[in-house]
């Protein structure tokens, strides 16, 4: 069964990955979504990112770089100390959520196609029995430090 989820969620990033390339992110990947999602959230520099995703204050930074190369973030002197750096979303990186989150809808609607509404409904209803209410919570500390290790 394991391999079952696994092989679904990788097809699915493979997928929605794929596609963002064709629409003009060809450097996005899964982390990047993460990160953008704990930064929109109010994480507003590297230690708060680091917390956010459970990981170092080294590897946030070595993230935000990333982002920042891409055009995702900018960063600027803290307003409160001017030896962190404040973190922010830009308009691109706004663009790249945006798409991914419609992306991820069309993948949903193609899957509706080729099982059946109800039948995907009952795959959602059966999977939200194993994950509860929230499948994922964006803002939970640590949830995505498997995926930026």
């Amino acid at each position: 069964m394991a391999a079952f989820l696994l092989g679904s969620y990788r097809n699915l990033v493979d997928e929605v990955v794929t596609e963002l390339a064709a629409r003009g992110f060809p450097d996005a990947r899964p982390s990047h979504e993460y990160a953008m999602r704990a930064i929109q959230a109010g994480a507003d520099n590297a230690s708060e990112l680091g917390r956010r995703l459970a990981v170092s204050k080294q590897a946030a930074a070595k993230t935000i770089a990333a982002l920042a190369d891409r055009g995702y973030v900018t960063t600027e002197p803290h307003p409160s100390d001017a030896r962190r750096k404040h973190i922010r979303l830009t308009e691109h990186g706004l663009a790249l959520m945006r798409e991914g989150a419609a992306i991820f809808d069309e993948v949903r609607a193609r899957w509706a196609k080729r099982l059946g509404p109800a039948e995907l409904a009952t795959l959602e209803n059966q999977l939200a029995q194993f994950v509860g209410e929230s499948p994922i919570d964006l803002d939970a500390p640590g949830w995505a430090a498997h995926e930026l290790g």
